[in-house]
């Protein structure tokens, strides 16, 4: 058994570390600069990039989904958040490149730190945002050097080898699963435009462009996006700045009747022109790299950098989005009830490997036959794999998942009306009780988010303690965010909305979130229990508010064996059996006889 989607192979090695950092130094001193910042990004800050965007990892051996080096001549630092601090030294050459945990030191602070007196540092416009160019700036000058835009990013000058730019086709998504039309899309953008006093849009992120206009790709991978740009006008018709290459019959049909499309190459040229015309160009602060706001500028234009207002528009999912997400998980849990079914049987028979688990639950998602993608390479970690949070199983990495372990799988599917993400915590053998009250406290947690009521107007910081609260009462925490927000047949990453302490963006009514509190034992085990959510009114008799409360999409058994009743209250008990109750109801007709009579058995009554 094979996997269509993910690969196993060791993407990279330490080893290549230290030859590729001393060619990048050399390139260095041929520029001039004494160094180089090299983030975890692409022209369009994305999370997913493609191979030729994938620098970081080239450079040095790290392939998390977040991430900077900094390259002096004779020192260099990785920073990353705290999803990878095991990841990250185990990745890369300790001795050539100093893992630093982001929670300690930013990449600015560490510039500040170590950039020479007069020092010169380096960095490519297109992969920075400009406020991210203004945090080089100033950290450079506090160190006594300056930033330096460079016009040819040296990383590239060294990488002989480097992959072309994707060029996937382009396809239309059907208006029916999108719930509204590219034209009534544009008109909403434009009047948003116009209460910002702006004359055109530029649309940078990928996710907003392909929602815009109703389109899907391939070209990066777990997420169907085209990679290219657009410019909506508050007159006149839009332009996207797609490769020709890519765009099929049906998606060129599709959009010529509001949009014209143009190759990348033409979007240098009508940047010029919007600034000469003296325009009032928005860009979005998350996505819009510096070069962009440089070439409107220089033109003659003025920019105004904030929040693209797509984002927003699209994070409210409309009701055909929420009622194929319905259909989407059904069908997911189905599947993945079957993989737990099966896991079960095939732990207890011994030699059970991370790849294995992966490539069966893929295989039982394939034969819906409407899988189009996993939604990101999927998490599988055995015993002490599974506390690294962002673990991904390799061929050298890979475990036989052992009696008396912990067993975390973290996946997610992609259909065209629906993404997915569910993580599940299985017991392999006998859990001890330290398992037992960690799973509970963090299954606990997961209820205080999902049965939260809370007034309009709440952000996800304001409930991300929730959460954590049964963690804190044992003088235990998790590193992560409790939530993301989910797309719809996009990414299953997607802003603004967040469950996290950073969580500012106020929670709304067709909102889509995941819900994953965890615990992670360094060494040992991890401990994650995920389901994705829907923001949904809630009419409380005799309130003078509106309240807001989330409705549950995920479909799939906690495992029993690792809940201790007693460290529960009631009204937890009842959320769990009536959830589980609802499992056995929706899947047990859409499942096979053997695995209808384990999910049964998987959610029997605690209480």
């Amino acid at each position: 058994m094979t996997s269509r989607f993910q690969t196993f192979d060791d993407p990279t090695s330490p080893a290549t570390c230290a030859p590729r950092v001393a060619a990048l130094r050399d390139a260095l001193r041929g520029m001039g600069v004494h160094g180089f910042v090299v983030p975890r990004a692409d022209e369009h800050q994305s999370e997913y990039v493609p191979p030729n965007a994938e620098r970081l990892a080239w450079l040095t051996g790290f392939t998390g989904s977040a991430g900077t080096a900094v390259i002096l001549l004779d020192k260099a630092a990785l920073v990353v958040d705290g999803r990878y601090t095991l990841q990250a030294p185990a990745q890369t050459d300790v001795s050539i490149v100093t893992p630093v945990a982001l929670a300690e030191m930013t990449a600015e602070a560490w510039i500040e730190a170590n950039l020479p007196e007069g020092g010169v540092l380096g960095y490519d416009p297109w992969l920075h945002t400009r406020d991210g160019v203004r945090r080089l700036e100033e950290a450079a000058a506090r160190a006594g050097g300056k930033a330096v835009a460079v016009e040819r990013n040296p990383v590239d000058l060294v990488w002989t080898d480097r992959p072309p730019a994707p060029l996937a086709p382009v396809r239309p998504h059907p208006e029916a699963l999108a719930g509204e039309g590219n034209a009534g899309k544009i008109e909403r953008i434009r009047a948003a435009l116009a209460k910002l006093k702006g004359d055109a849009l530029v649309v940078s992120d990928p996710h907003n462009l392909a929602w815009t206009f109703n389109l899907r790709g391939g070209d990066v991978s777990n997420t169907p996006l085209p990679l290219g740009y657009a410019i909506i006008p508050r007159e006149g018709r839009p332009t996207l700045f797609l490769d020709p290459a890519k765009v099929t019959n049906e998606a060129g049909d599709a959009v010529g009747a509001i949009a014209d499309i143009a190759p990348p190459g033409a979007l240098a040229a009508a940047l010029d022109a919007l600034g000469h015309t003296g325009a009032r160009v928005r860009l979005d602060g998350a996505t819009a790299a510096s070069a962009l706001a440089r070439q409107v500028e220089a033109a003659g234009g003025s920019v105004e950098v904030g929040p693209d207002p797509i984002s927003l528009m699209k994070a409210v999912k409309s009701a055909a989005e929420i009622d194929g997400s319905h259909a989407a998980h059904a069908r997911d849990g189905a599947a993945f009830a079957r993989f737990l079914a099966w896991l079960d049987g095939r732990a207890a028979s011994g030699g059970l490997t991370e790849i294995e688990a992966v490539e069966r639950l893929e295989a039982f998602r394939a034969e819906t036959g409407a899988l189009r993608d996993v939604s990101f390479p999927t998490i599988s970690g055995s015993g002490p794999n599974g506390a690294i949070v962002h673990y991904r199983v390799t061929r050298s990495t890979d475990r036989v998942v052992q009696p008396g372990e912990l067993f975390l799988i973290d996946s997610g599917a992609q259909y065209e009306d629906g993404t997915t993400d569910i993580t599940r915590t299985i017991a392999v053998g006998e859990p001890t009780p330290e398992m037992r009250d960690r799973y509970t406290r963090v299954l606990r947690g997961h209820i205080g988010i999902t049965t939260a009521v809370f007034p309009k107007g709440t952000s996800g910081a304001q409930i991300d303690a929730f959460a954590r609260r049964p963690l804190w009462e044992a003088g235990l925490d998790f590193d992560h965010g409790t939530g993301h927000g989910v797309g719809s047949f996009l990414s299953v990453h997607e802003g603004p909305q967040r469950i996290a302490k950073t969580g500012t963006t106020p929670l709304e009514p067709g909102m889509m979130l995941s819900n994953e509190p965890g615990y992670y034992q360094a060494g040992a085990y991890g401990i994650r229990l995920e389901n994705l959510i829907l923001v949904e009114r809630r009419e409380i008799a005799g309130g003078d508010r509106e309240m807001l409360g989330f409705a549950t999409l995920t479909l799939a058994p906690f495992d029993l064996r690792l809940v201790e009743p007693a460290l529960m209250t009631w009204d937890e008990i009842a959320w769990l059996d009536a959830y589980h109750a609802r499992v056995r109801e929706t899947l047990g007709p859409l499942v096979d006889g053997e695995t209808r009579g384990w999910l049964e058995r998987a959610t029997r009554r605690v209480g």
